[in-house]
């Protein structure tokens, strides 16, 4: 049965026999496809669907152009463009149902704009020969993109690399046909935060919400979580955020897992009203494998594991941060609502607590009470985040947010 259609895309004027392959397991398991053509200066053996002029198009240029530019990065950016506007395209109008991508850095660099173009829930394999490689910054890789290295491929189909490109292309197919897409029959709010052990507000919050007809979403705020949040932010997917974990925000600021220059922004963009609390922010988190940032050389850390470490920020730097949220937060079109909780933003921010450190947290909230733009409204908290006060706060905004109509509920 031909139940689902799978987009391969990829330089089909240099890896048609790689791609076809791959187009061959799809049709074997039964699902369709249609080809992508990203090439510049050659042509495939055989037409694609898409040709590669009608991707150079949906991108605002051509061909010609990209040739012209006599540079393969510039003319790879111009195809980039285009192949993320058309597999779009494609989506939207229900010609697909999940996308592979195959290349090397070239075809990489290219898969990850159009991965990146996709709503998170849709399927999206990379086969690439740098897969998990340190060259993808992490604020390009799509929120929820699956990657296989593409193992002995650089040139021509053997029984090593046949193993890599049919895996990706059975987990595309097989991604496609169980995907449970959001149902967005209520509507959503999305929260950010860390695991019980560091905050908590989430335990009382989401049974809360959920009786108020909400589906809650709580998002890992450790990069990829982060870009998870702001892509669908971005989309409008939310009624309303509780944006209540945005250290990365700090992260972005002093090097460590940054979930993108964007990061609590999209929501502002799209409308959606935000409730803020700066749960987490006193921190940076890095990689803990390897060695302390040299920006970060000195501080007192948290090892949360053996991949995460967590570094103590100075007064100074927390002013910083809160000069950033606060700029973030000055252009938001629709409500937002700031909870400032003095008595502690972590569970081991407390007197006592090892990361405790009262004269920071002072002259945080003190640059918050002084940046805090007029369309955001402050509500300092004599409480811990973890507190139930918090909470009840946290819910009563809310409640007046529904009343007024600024948040829907249906």
């Amino acid at each position: 049965m031909e139940d689902k259609t799978i987009l391969v895309a990829g330089t089909y004027d240099t890896k048609d026999d790689e791609l076809g392959y791959l187009a061959e397991v799809i049709r074997g398991q039964g699902g369709k496809v249609l080809s992508m053509d990203v090439s510049v200066l050659g042509d495939p053996g055989r037409p694609s669907d898409i040709s590669k002029h009608e991707v150079a198009e949906a991108g605002g240029s051509s061909i010609e152009e990209a040739i012209a530019s006599g540079d393969e990065n510039s003319a790879m950016q111009i195809m980039g463009a285009g192949a993320a506007a058309k597999a779009l395209e494609l989506y939207r109008g229900g010609l697909i149902d999940g996308v592979i991508v195959l290349g090397g850095t070239m075809g990489t660099d290219l898969a990850l704009d159009m991965c990146a173009a996709l709503p998170v829930g849709v399927p999206k394999y990379i086969v690439s020969t740098v897969a998990f490689s340190p060259l993808m910054p992490p604020e390009r890789i799509p929120a929820d993109v699956q990657m296989i290295l593409w193992a002995g491929g650089l040139y021509g189909l053997n029984s090593i690399c046949k193993a890599s490109l049919s895996q990706a292309a059975g987990a595309a197919l097989g991604a496609a046909r169980a995907a449970e897409p959001p149902k967005r029959d209520r509507p959503l709010i999305g929260m950010t935060s860390f695991g019980k052990t560091v905050l908590r507000y989430m335990v009382a919050l989401k049974p809360a919400l959920e009786d108020r007809g909400f589906e809650v979403a709580v998002f890992h705020a450790t990069g990829m979580g982060g870009r998870a949040f702001e892509s669908l932010a971005a989309e409008g997917a939310f009624a309303a955020v509780m944006d209540f974990a945005p250290q990365e925000v700090s992260n972005h600021l002093f090097g460590g897992l940054s979930a993108g220059a964007d990061r609590m922004t999209n929501a502002g963009k799209s409308g959606t009203p935000q409730l803020v609390a700066p749960g987490c922010y006193d921190l940076v988190d890095f990689v803990g494998w390897q060695e302390v940032p040299a920006q970060l050389k000195g501080r007192e850390t948290h090892a949360h594991n053996r991949l995460l470490t967590s570094a103590l920020l100075d007064a100074d730097e927390r002013r910083q941060v809160a000069q950033a949220i606060c700029g973030k937060l000055s252009t938001a079109r629709a409500p937002v609502a700031v909870l400032l909780p003095a008595g502690g933003c972590n569970e081991w921010d407390r007197p006592g607590a090892p990361l405790h450190d009262a004269s920071g947290l002072a002259a945080f909230c003190q640059a918050m009470r002084a940046c805090c733009p007029e369309n955001a409204e402050l509500h300092e908290l004599g409480c811990h985040i973890n507190d139930a006060e918090f909470a009840a706060k946290a819910l009563e905004i809310m409640d007046g947010w529904i009343a007024s109509g600024a948040v829907k509920t249906g």
